[in-house]
């Protein structure tokens, strides 16, 4: 099934990234891990009380979940996991939670397929609380990308 929303000629931010460039929202520098098939970054966007969330993306572009195949998805879903776990050792949150969107309808406001992984505190009210109105500076992110980078070197270490 192809559902396509993304307009003609679309420059694709996560492709950007993956290809080692960047925008004013995001850079190399939030980019906390990647592996053959996908990439791990701090999400330039914030939520009052679970700040740092991560985005993971594929490294090839895929518009949405419908078009995903299942090496992508399975790259993605490995790479989540090993964010999560991170995100749990790191922030010292009590759990996490995971979300991705597709299509307008669904939330979706970036044409290339992206995992949500947020670190959870009791009462954070993620589900009832808007994001922050600016995106994060690069210094904001800074500090979630380092404690992430570090457990990941420290595992390979």
């Amino acid at each position: 099934m192809t559902v396509t929303h993304e307009p003609p000629g679309y420059d694709c931010p996560f492709c950007r990234l993956a290809a080692g460039g960047g925008d004013a929202l995001s850079g190399p520098a939030d980019i906390v891990r990647r592996t053959a098939g996908a990439l791990a970054l701090i999400s330039p966007r914030m939520w009052p009380n679970n700040r740092g969330h991560v985005l993971v993306v594929p490294t090839a572009h895929h518009e949405n979940l419908y078009d995903l195949p299942a090496t992508a998805g399975h790259a993605v879903h490995d790479l989540v996991r090993e964010v999560a776990v991170a995100i749990r050792h790191s922030y010292g949150c009590a759990g996490v939670s995971t979300r991705q969107h597709n299509e307008p309808a669904g939330y979706q406001d970036v044409w290339h397929y992206h995992v949500h992984v947020f670190p959870r505190y009791p009462d954070d009210l993620l589900y009832g609380t808007p994001p922050l109105p600016d995106f994060a500076t690069a210094e904001e992110r800074r500090p979630y990308a380092e404690r992430l980078r570090a457990h990941f070197d420290g595992e390979r270490g």
